[in-house]
């Protein structure tokens, strides 16, 4: 896939998908090339969870929560916990970075075909936190937040791995 920013089309629908397309590449972008111990690695005393592997583990299974869970009404499967709400950043370090990318890639296209078959005004089955029903357009956005700011998390571990910036 193609990273850019720049829609093909200037409708609404085409805007979103592209910029959380380009998050999304970003995030993959910023672990390309990365050896398998410096993905493991968190080296924020602070944030012992934060690794390039529990990133790319959580911006996989925050998709599936929005888009599964709380936009279809499946029922949550995660791997999270009530004891360990951070499960799916606690085994990330222990899937290869590589299985990491392509299952959130897998999982990618099936979310545009999911997006593709809804409108952007159709309500979530399950109400967020404060009892409303977000409409498919909220979820984009959040989505899009979600992973631009996690990206950035994801440009300082690297900076601090290996000394790589951009991307």
């Amino acid at each position: 896939m193609t990273r850019t920013d720049t829609p093909s089309a200037w409708d609404e629908r085409t805007q979103l998908t592209t910029f959380l397309d380009y998050a999304r590449a970003t995030a993959r972008a910023k672990c390309e090339g990365v050896s398998p111990e410096n993905a493991r690695k968190a080296p924020l005393p602070g944030s012992p969870l934060m690794t390039l592997c529990g990133l790319i583990s959580h911006l996989r299974w925050v998709e599936y929560s929005w888009f599964q869970v709380v936009f279809l009404g499946e029922e949550d499967e995660g791997p999270w916990t009530d004891e360990d709400p951070d499960r799916e950043m606690r085994i990330a370090v222990d899937i290869p970075l590589a299985d990491l990318l392509s299952d959130y890639e897998e999982q990618a296209a099936r979310y545009r075909e999911l997006v593709a078959g809804h409108s952007l005004d159709d309500k979530a089955e399950r109400p967020i936190r404060d009892g409303r029903n977000v409409d498919l357009r909220w979820i984009l956005l959040h989505l899009i937040e979600e992973t631009a700011r996690h990206n950035g998390h994801l440009d300082i571990l690297r900076e601090l791995a290996d000394g790589r910036t951009g991307s």
